[in-house]
């Protein structure tokens, strides 16, 4: 049975889990534990294959250093991904944890991070995700690694032929995360958490990756509430598609009938480097034993697992469209030539926006993010499960110059955390956080915080600095977090209701990469 030894903050804090101890380090009077492996390293004969359990050690293991990061480009990763990602291994299967002193109460609530990055970019190591002013406010924190790119999402005949019917896996990176939530089940008392409160939580493709949980029959009783931020309706790839892709990839490589192991000989740091044409795209593939169904089609029907869920969008969504060269006026006119009277109602939904420019950013952002919000909580209300929905619009004091049209991706993320004063400078605006930063940052902590200590199937609302209402049709109450970059709360009744009705209808025609 894993256990604790919490001493003093003068003797490294040291815990017992089902493979070994780890020994930690005290940071601030969080204890901090970095680097846990919890798979065995996915390297050679396990390449393309379901995560195996970590080997046991012998001894103490010394977890004060991030582990490695999956291969990707750390320019791509600095630039918009949160900093730099470090080491980088196809052996990249790691958590971190955070956690305060253990006491004889109640345990304390779980909170498991999956980073995003269009699952192409990221680590669970990011300076955006260090947990520890959340555990400092009662939480246990999980931030984890999984396989990105074509290491993380692959399907080509011949992996494909290993598996029976019906077993085929080609999502290893949601594999990834379910292996490091039953870790977790496995082990997060001994650092102080309940395996019975565990809230799984992302931002972008890892708000994708939460919803794909809610949707994946393997992750069944792995974790009992879910927040998912940005996440996008671009439907998932399907299995044809990415037979069709893995083909192609192995010609590149001159391996036109291959082998599987004349794939996994490849070298692992071949594939994050490849055109735009051989690229994955920022989706789970649709159609294997992890994701039999699309997760869109999941939500659509409201079939997905019942459990309490948050999701919202940013003010400026549009912002993260051009790191997919997408031109959004280009959006205008692909619906003026496919829709022409759907553009005419589309224009009335925006009146006073005249710009094709302005307008293809504005759809671009709500047919592609904040549609996503309206179809999950439709999809909760189906499933008998409560929901509440959010609009973040608050822009950082520093960064109203450079961030005219609203919240950017991804910018929402220091305020969940309540991190700023721990993120790299190269990710701070000039400037940095002011004191009116800061404190929103604690309002809006506390709701993601009050979530996962207390939400459950029959929660009606969620305490905060103001009452946040579980979302009903009829009402559609959306809590807005800031107002056109300034401070503020405010519950809105029917928010962007008309356009979010058309284009839950529109956008299985329209929401593309091309």
């Amino acid at each position: 049975m894993p256990n604790q030894q919490f001493l003093s903050n003068n003797v490294p804090p040291l815990v017992s889990t089902d493979a070994g101890i780890v020994a930690g380090e005290w940071e601030d009077g969080i204890a901090t534990f970095k680097g846990i492996p919890f798979a065995a390293p996915p390297v050679g004969e396990l390449r393309w294959r379901a995560p195996q359990p970590a080997e046991k050690w012998q001894g103490v293991k010394d977890a004060r250093l991030f582990g490695q990061s999956s291969w990707q480009s750390r320019e791509y990763c600095t630039a918009v991904g949160g900093g730099d990602p470090g080491v980088f291994s196809e052996d990249c299967l790691y958590l971190n944890v955070w956690t305060t002193l253990p006491s004889s109460e109640q345990k304390k609530p779980v909170m498991v991070w999956i980073h995003g990055g269009g699952y192409t970019i990221g680590s669970g190591g990011l300076s955006p995700y260090i947990g520890a002013p959340l555990a400092s406010r009662g939480v246990v924190l999980v931030t984890l690694n999984y396989r990105l790119g074509h290491l993380g999402f692959f399907a080509h005949p011949a992996l494909d032929a290993e598996y029976p019917a019906g077993e085929v896996v080609n999502n290893f990176a949601l594999l990834d995360q379910i292996a490091a939530l039953k870790w977790v089940q496995d082990n997060i008392a001994a650092f102080g958490g309940d395996p019975d409160n565990v809230t799984i939580f992302g931002e972008s493709s890892g708000a994708r990756s939460v919803l794909s949980l809610f949707a994946s029959p393997l992750a069944e009783g792995l974790f009992q509430k879910g927040i998912a931020q940005s996440a996008y309706t671009l439907p998932d790839t399907s299995r044809r598609q990415a037979l069709g892709r893995g083909e192609s990839l192995a010609q590149h490589f001159g391996l036109a009938h291959a082998t599987a192991e004349q794939l996994r000989e490849l070298p692992a740091d071949s594939f994050w480097s490849l055109d735009k044409n051989l690229s994955i795209a920022p989706v789970p593939i649709a159609g294997d034993s992890v994701l039999p169904t699309p997760m869109m089609d999941i939500f659509r029907t409201g079939k997905q697992r019942p459990l309490p869920l948050i999701i919202g969008s940013n003010s400026d969504e549009a912002s993260v469209l051009s790191y997919f060269d997408i031109d959004v006026a280009s959006v205008v006119k692909r619906v003026r030539k496919q829709h022409p009277l759907g553009l005419r109602l589309i224009k009335w939904l925006y009146s006073g926006v005249k710009d094709d420019g302005e307008l293809g950013r504005q759809i671009s952002r709500d047919m592609a993010f904040t549609t996503m919000g309206y179809v999950a909580m439709l999809a909760q209300h189906k499933a008998g499960a409560p929901g509440w929905r959010y609009y973040f619009d608050y822009v950082s004091e520093n960064a109203r110059t450079l961030c005219p049209n609203g919240t950017w991706h991804g910018s929402e993320i220091p305020y969940v955390m309540n991190n700023m004063h721990l993120i790299e400078s190269s990710q701070v605006i000039e400037g940095g956080y002011t004191p009116q930063d800061k404190a929103f940052a604690e309002v809006v902590s506390e709701y993601w915080l009050n979530f996962a200590r207390h939400a459950v199937g029959q929660s009606t609302h969620i305490e905060g600095d103001i009452h946040w209402p579980v979302w009903k049709p009829r009402g559609d109450k959306t809590l807005r977090f800031g107002h056109h970059g300034q401070v503020g709360l405010k519950v809105e009744q029917r928010f962007m209701r008309l356009r979010l009705r058309l284009f839950r209808l529109l956008m299985t025609k329209l929401v593309k990469l091309d």
